[in-house]
């Protein structure tokens, strides 16, 4: 007899299962989940979370009206497994394989591309919105976990619900609690009679009824602040209901039949409702589920041990970690802040170290920023280590809280370049250009892990922000030394050549040494250097550039739009230059998900690209 799965193409597949024949689905998902995501690598534990959820949700609504909003969109294998795409999983966030995220392009199904937290609820609502305008009859749900919901985005997406009481259903998944049998039993049983439609219908009938009259308007206002103290001490929580939203659970999210229940009634109310959902992370792969941030995003690894199969070897991130524990023993004024990534941005032994100086403020990126700068006003040493794609999400606060007034904040900003296989929502292809056009701001890139301390020692004595951006993963396979000193906008000459002149920064100027050893075989020996301040320019170098007369090349790690290379054209021009000029980097689109030596290869920034590029503009 065949698996229960293999016979599931789209969510139709779903809707005639008993309960117990989605049982043993969701068995079989997880086993199918755990073998594939140990070959490719991805996302593990918050996918193992949602099984019977999902499940749930395919059971309960028709996907071919109904819609569903993932927030982030890291949890949506087991959506993608049950719309046709398991077979794809074996090229999952590979080169032109299956994405690891929602995407509109890829199915009908995916009604909304995601990868930053906290959307979820205002696309839902866009959605509920067209829909009531079209008069169309459907269910738009979104799926938002407890994590996403400490993002301000969703709060003022369930504010403009409760207030404008569209219907909507809000699935919290929550995975950061359990329930105790009796608070579960309580609460399943309370649920069923509050969403019970005969209940709704009478409740709304005397409250009618009631406010035909100043008496029974008094005796409603009665009722209603008795009702809302038994709710107090029933509901784990009355923040929901006082923004207008109808509050279910908490509901256990593994309980197939019990979902399948609540969310058939929560069919019936013409109101925005929010269904508790208790789960647990990593659920079915003991490993995950005793450390679930370990295999939240995983490399491929050992089904048995658990052990990652790629090389452990020295990384930015890392290096980052090990800098800062290392200056705060010197400076007790130095603190840290992430959102909602210890372990990502290299944090966590800091965090055991010194638990006083650490502060995990959440997916909150807005806030994080403008915290930091709270901090330094008060002579702290703030140092805010979060992704390049991720500081985005606060590019006023950087301008507002922190630039204008000149804050001593310092950003550690990991994963800036190509991060590879989470794709266009992830790669940090940016942030030169939003924050090189911003006044104050300083811009540092270490041209190899041994130079992130010096620039972290160097940034922590400016009395203005400072920029440090480093890329995801280690360093080339090449001898590089370690600048001795650094000074305020000053650049590094690695070497002197003739007729080119190319100026980059950070791990381009690795690819770049690498280009170099393909050049001299052409007879090219090309001048060499290092923009160790990406902002401010060393105008003095710039001017010896421009009076060389030699053509010259700017390489980054960024999109060329608003980019490096445009300030260096800019600047050289001022200083009379006249001849030929590249800007190499990512043209102005998004770049798709893969293996990063594949990505640069694919836009001509790996070493053979560069010696190509470098080859023609001689000519």
């Amino acid at each position: 007899m065949g698996r229960i799965l293999d016979n599931i193409t789209s969510p139709s597949g779903v809707k005639d299962l008993s309960n117990a024949e989605l049982e043993v689905l969701a068995s079989e998902v997880r086993d199918f989940l755990i073998e594939s995501v140990s070959k490719t690598g991805g996302h593990l534990a918050s996918n193992l979370g949602v099984v019977e959820l999902t499940i749930s949700l395919f059971k309960s609504f028709d996907l071919e009206k109904d819609k569903i909003v993932w927030d982030v969109g890291h949890q949506c294998y087991i959506h993608k497994i049950l719309t046709g795409r398991k077979d794809r999983f074996v090229d999952l966030r590979k080169y032109n394989g299956l994405s690891g995220f929602p995407k509109r392009c890829e199915s009908k199904y995916d009604t909304f591309d995601t990868g930053h937290s906290s959307t979820s609820i205002s696309a839902a609502l866009g959605m509920a919105r067209a829909r009531d305008i079209k008069k169309e009859k459907n269910e738009v749900i979104a799926v938002i976990g407890d994590g996403a919901l400490t993002g301000g985005m969703a709060l003022e997406a369930l504010n403009d619900a409760g207030f404008n009481k569209t219907k909507v259903i809000v699935i919290l998944n929550d995975n950061q609690m359990s329930i105790a049998d009796n608070v579960g039993g309580l609460s399943t049983h309370l649920n069923k009679l509050r969403m019970e439609p005969k209940y709704n219908r009478l409740k709304s009938n005397i409250n009618e009824t009631l406010k035909t009259s100043k008496a029974g308007v008094k005796l409603a206002k009665v009722i209603s602040r008795f009702k809302d103290s038994v709710k107090q001490f029933v509901v784990p929580s009355m923040l929901f209901e006082d923004m207008g939203l109808k509050y279910i659970g908490p509901i256990d999210g593994h309980d197939i039949e019990t979902m399948n229940e609540v969310l058939e009634m929560a069919k019936e109310i013409e109101e925005p409702v929010i269904i508790h959902v208790v789960t647990s992370k990593g659920k079915g792969y003991e490993l995950a589920e005793k450390n679930p941030n370990k295999y939240h995003g995983v490399s491929p690894f050992d089904l048995e041990s658990g052990e990652s199969n790629t090389s452990s070897k020295m990384n930015y991130s890392k290096a980052f970690g090990n800098a800062m524990i290392e200056i705060a023993k010197e400076d007790e004024r130095v603190v840290a802040i992430t959102a909602a990534m210890p372990d990502g941005t290299g944090l966590k032994e800091f965090s055991n170290i010194y638990k006083d100086r650490f502060f995990d403020v959440g997916i909150a990126e807005q806030h994080a920023t403008t915290f930091a700068a709270g901090l330094a006003a008060s002579n702290m040493k703030p140092v805010f280590a979060v992704y390049s794609t991720f500081l985005q999400r606060a590019f006023d606060q950087v301008i507002h809280d922190v630039c204008i007034q000149n804050m001593p904040v310092v950003f550690a900003i990991d994963r800036a370049g190509l991060v590879g296989e989470d794709g266009e929502t992830h790669q940090g292809i940016f942030d030169i250009s939003y924050l090189s056009q911003i006044p104050n701001m300083t811009i540092l890139a270490p041209k190899h892990t041994d130079e992130v301390k010096p620039m972290l020692e160097f940034a922590l004595k400016q009395n203005g922000p400072v920029a440090i951006r480093y890329p995801r993963g280690g360093d080339s396979n090449i001898d590089i030394t370690s600048i001795k000193e650094i000074n305020y906008g000053k650049w590094e000459k690695i070497n002197s050549g003739e007729k080119i002149t190319i100026i980059t920064s950070g791990k381009m100027l690795q690819h770049t040494l690498l280009a170099k050893e393909l050049l001299l075989k052409e007879g090219i020996n090309p001048t060499i250097i290092n923009a160790t301040f990406i902002k401010p320019l060393d105008v003095e170098m710039l001017k010896e550039v421009a009076a060389s007369d030699n053509t010259v090349i700017t390489i980054e790690d960024n999109v060329t739009s608003g980019g490096f290379g445009s300030y260096v054209l800019m600047k050289l021009y001022e200083n009379g230059f006249k001849n030929k000029f590249k800007a190499m980097g990512y043209e102005n689109k998004f770049v798709h998900q893969g293996d990063v030596n594949l990505l640069y290869k694919e836009n001509n920034l790996d070493p053979e690209g560069i010696a190509k590029a470098v080859i023609e503009l001689s000519k």
